[in-house]
Formats: structure tokens, sequence, C-alpha cells
């Protein structure tokens, strides 16, 4: 089935009778994993509240289009912008009339003139308006400028009539907004990645940590959102703006970054360990700093929780992919962790090296399975990820 996993819809609603199945359309459209923002015009408001509406998509609601507290937010030029796929559900003969001409004298036709994205329209209208040949004549002129018209059924109407000019039900436009984007090999898919150094406290100023810069794992989360992925990012702490469309969850340490691992991954699909978790952790955290006294400082340790051993070794484990950032023996240290952690995938790369592996942009890798490997030639950490993520969406394939 098609999904909307990571996409952004307005929903527009205009004045009609069949203004109350949009509420069940924004539950849809939800479901399917878009994210959705309502534009209601001053009619509209006549049939369904917005509150409805903002209770539905956990969205506030757009009504006006020169309200300055919304206009400090998300405006109008902002909403535009921020839509993958504009729908209007209902669109009356008003509506439909007003938009032919190009007029922008509300907020949903200017928001519908500012953007670059598809615009679909549901038409609902009583059977005559819908034969009208003003109204034929509007809509061929929408279609020739590239809207997409849904509908309308033929059906009993709520005047009594019965005839063309019913809107469709909400499941057939839901299913019809699926269809107007490509299928990605990704799609519906839910993948959880860690990403980036962990923190082991020493005392409250000092802590043990590594060099890595979480590069990799933000690429990788990217590129699975472009591959039509629902993304949730488990990271430590890194300098990096946190991708769009992607869920982030911020850690510190190890056994913060376990806790979130093993409780979400259970309900994915993939899982990548990309993350450089530390391998170890003071037995003992000192409440207060440790002031210099000896020239020796000794600081007892203890293993952390190995995270993706843990996910592969679930009842009902996600495709299961490790890291190996190794400074010598790469192959035989990554086919070790690959059969011993009973992994479905490992990313090796030699770290050693100064061109590529932490906090550098570029990177060099070697995918390792149960059944075979492959090299990745050096190359930008995105242009990596890609690799990879394309590399997993395939092999799903052979497993679905």
């Amino acid at each position: 089935m098609s999904t909307l996993t990571n996409k952004q819809i307005i929903l527009g609603i205009t004045g009609g009778i069949a203004a109350y199945k949009s509420a069940e359309l924004a539950r849809l459209l939800i479901d399917k994993g878009a994210t959705v923002h309502v534009v209601m015009t001053t009619a509209a408001q006549e049939f369904i509240t917005p509150l409805t509406m903002q209770a539905l998509t956990g969205n506030p609601v757009h009504t006006t289009l020169l309200d300055p507290q919304a206009e400090a937010g998300m405006g109008h030029i902002q909403l535009a912008r921020w839509a993958d796929l504009i729908l209007i559900a209902p669109a009356s003969a008003n509506f439909i009339a007003r938009m032919t001409q190009g007029k922008g004298d509300d907020l949903l036709t200017t928001v519908c003139l500012a953007s670059n994205a598809p615009v679909a329209i549901a038409p609902a209208m009583n059977q005559n308006m819908w034969q009208d040949a003003h109204t034929q004549r509007n809509l061929e002129s929408l279609r020739a400028d590239g809207k997409i018209i849904m509908g309308p059924a033929d059906g009993p109407q709520a005047c009594g009539d019965v005839g063309p000019g019913r809107m469709l039900e909400a499941a057939q436009i839901a299913q019809l907004a699926a269809e107007q984007f490509e299928k990605k090999g990704l799609s519906g898919k839910h993948v959880v990645i860690n990403a980036g150094p962990t923190r082991e406290a020493i005392d409250p100023v000092r802590y043990i940590s590594n060099y890595s810069s979480g590069k990799m794992g933000y690429s990788l989360a990217e590129a699975a959102v472009e591959a039509g992925a629902k993304v949730t990012l488990i990271s430590g702490p890194v300098n990096l703006a946190a991708p769009e469309r992607v869920e982030l969850i911020s850690v510190i340490s190890a056994e913060e970054m376990y806790q979130q691992s093993v409780k979400l991954a259970p309900n994915s699909d993939v899982f990548i360990a990309s993350a450089a978790v530390a391998d170890y952790r003071p037995v003992k955290v000192e409440p207060q700093k440790i002031k210099k006294q000896a020239d020796v400082l000794q600081i007892q340790l203890t293993p952390n929780k190995d995270i993706v051993a843990a996910v592969a070794a679930l009842d009902s484990k996600p495709f299961t992919v490790g890291f190996a950032a190794e400074t010598q023996n790469l192959e035989d240290y990554a086919k070790k962790k690959l059969t011993q952690k009973k992994l479905d995938l490992i990313v090796a790369n030699d770290v050693s090296k100064e061109d590529i592996g932490f906090n550098s942009d570029d990177n060099e890798v070697t995918l390792f399975w149960p059944s075979g490997q492959r090299s990745l030639d050096k190359a930008s950490k995105r242009q990596l990820a890609r690799q990879i993520i394309e590399f997993i969406s395939q092999q799903l394939e052979t497993t679905d």
C-alpha cells in the first residue's frame, strides 16, 4: 500500500456540508504517516470548527491571511514552502471559480498561489452546480494548469438530490493523495539509527568520550528519509543540526542510548548502530570535582552494555546493522563481529587513516553480510550513506 511517510500536507477546507468528511480525512492522512496542517476558509468554519481539526492534527489551524500572531510563526509564505502537497477537500464551486481566476483574497488561495507543491482538489457541490457550464470550464482550466482533480462521486446529496457532485470518501482521497508520491525503497519502513559519541561521567566536570562527530549517522538519517522511511535518530552529544523530518532523541551516556535503543528497536524495521558507544564507564561517578592531589589518578572502569548485540538478540529483531571502526585487521574483526553478534550487515572502516573516519567529511567502507562483502570507494559520508541505505533496501526486498 502507498504511504505518506514524512510527507507534509496542507489540507484546505472550504465551505460545504462535506466538510464533516475532512475530519476523517485528516486522521487517515496522519495514519499513513503524513504531517498535516489545516487551512480553513471563513465559510468552512460554519460547518466544522478549527478546534476539531486542531485536535485531530495536533497542529494549529490556519484561518486568517493577515493574522500578526500567525505571521510571527508559520506565516502564509512559510506554509506554502512547507507543503509537499496541497489537498483541498471539500472544494466548493465558489472556491474553484476563485482559484481559476488566480485570486489571492484569502489564506487558502494565497497559499495555493505561493506554493510550488502540487495541488489536488476534491470537488463537493450540488449536482446542478457541478454540471453548470461555468464549473466545468473552470475545472478544465485547472486541469490544464496541472491541478489534480479527485472525483466527485455520483450518489445521494445532502440537499436530497441524487447525482454527480458528492465528495469522494475520505479513504479514497487519502489513497489518491498517497499515489501522488513515488514509492521509494524504504517507503513505510521505520528506521532507528543511533549516532555520535557517548560521554561517561567521571565527576561533575569530566568524562570519558571519543572523537566521533556523528556525521555518518546523521547522513544515514537524511538518506533514510530520502528513501521514504520514518526515521528516529538517537544521538549522543554532537555539533550537528537535526536533519529535517527526523525524530531526534538526544542522550548523553551509553546507558541512556541503550535504554532508548532497546525501547524503539522492537517496533522498527531497520536498526542501524552507527554510534561510537563508549566500551567502558567509571564504576563510580564522584559527586564532587576530583582535586589534583596524587601524581597518578586511577579510575576503575566497567563494561557498558552492547547495544547492537542486544537488538540483534530480540525475538522480533529488525534488520540489524552494526559498524566496526578499526585501526588494524579490518576484515577479520568485522567478520568476527558480524558472526558473534548475529548481525544482518556490518559497515567497517579503518579509522587509522587521517583523511577518513572520525571527524572527516569523507569515508570509505566495506560492507560485510553473511553471504558476501562489498567495498564502497572513498566518497563523502552523505554519498556513502545513500549507497548504504540503498543496499539495505535491496536486502529488505529479498527477505519480504
